[in-house]
């Protein structure tokens, strides 16, 4: 299975036994004190949803729950206990999905990768793609899953932490922000404070997917993008980053889509780089 399957890919295959489908939206608002409130989709996703599917909860089921950071990789265990809830281990394909710009759903799909499951992909333009097809949807309650068995082999390569990005910063490694070009030259304070980890290109994780039908754009114009804003570094180790480790799994999944082999995310990003003032940032 490709990385990235096509609406007309999954119609096909839907009724596949061995097929899994996640939703993994979450509902991001802003909060009372800045920065956002995160909630899980599940109420949208019991009122309409893909035929088949089944909701992952990045929120909680998905995230660790003894971080003071949203949406942390969770344990090996959490992961694969999250995992086998859904039906998924073993023998089986999993098609991921979302409501918001496809990042919740390269999210899920690099914590899979990042415990050594690859027969994951992404569906292209995500339920916006699907409904405006018309293709099938339903209410009704989960499909039943025979028992699974999730066996992680981690990468810890493919997540950064502060160390790696500090090191990043003196060395060859190319880093990116996918966050939004106000959020990059400072003008947006959402993440707590003014600009970028200094280095850093910027590749806003929205901009790779087309407004109207939320497919990623065709793959030389993403070439293109990442090419613009790094340059030559863009062949060298990569690290992708944002505010909390969602919207940077959007620029990593299309620069391993890309062929790039040395990519990993900054899990923490900017909520853990900026809770700590002696952390550099630039404008």
């Amino acid at each position: 299975m490709e990385m990235l399957v096509s609406t007309q890919w999954l119609a096909e295959h839907v009724e596949d036994p061995d097929l899994r489908i996640l939703e993994c939206t979450v509902n991001l608002r802003p909060g009372e004190d800045g920065g956002y409130v995160a909630e899980p989709s599940l109420e949208a996703w019991e009122q309409g949803h893909i035929a088949g599917s089944v909701y992952a909860d990045v929120t909680n089921d998905l995230s660790d729950p003894e971080s003071p950071l949203r949406f942390t990789m969770p344990s090996p265990e959490r992961f694969a206990e999250g995992m086998e809830r859904l039906g998924v281990g073993e023998g089986t394909r999993v098609v991921l999905y979302d409501r918001r710009f496809t990042m919740w759903a390269t999210r899920v799909w690099w914590m899979l990768r990042s415990m050594g499951f690859d027969n994951a992909a992404v569906l292209d333009g995500g339920w916006k793609a699907w409904t405006s097809e018309g293709r099938p949807v339903a209410t009704g309650p989960a499909p039943q899953r025979p028992p699974m068995a999730f066996v992680p082999n981690p990468r810890p390569e493919l997540i950064a932490d502060v160390e790696d990005v500090l090191s990043a910063m003196e060395g060859d490694t190319c880093i990116v922000n996918a966050l939004s070009p106000g959020n990059h030259d400072g003008s947006d304070t959402t993440y707590g404070g003014r600009g970028h980890i200094p280095g850093a290109a910027n590749v806003y994780a929205v901009s790779l997917v087309d407004s109207d039908t939320h497919c990623y754009l065709p793959l030389a114009q993403l070439r293109s993008v990442f090419d613009d804003a790094a340059g030559s570094k863009v062949d060298r180790p990569i690290i992708t980053y944002c505010g909390g480790g969602i919207a940077a799994t959007s620029d990593a999944f299309i620069l391993t889509l890309l062929g790039h082999e040395n990519v990993a995310v900054y899990d923490g990003s900017l909520s853990e780089w900026t809770s700590d003032p002696g952390r550099p940032l630039e404008v």
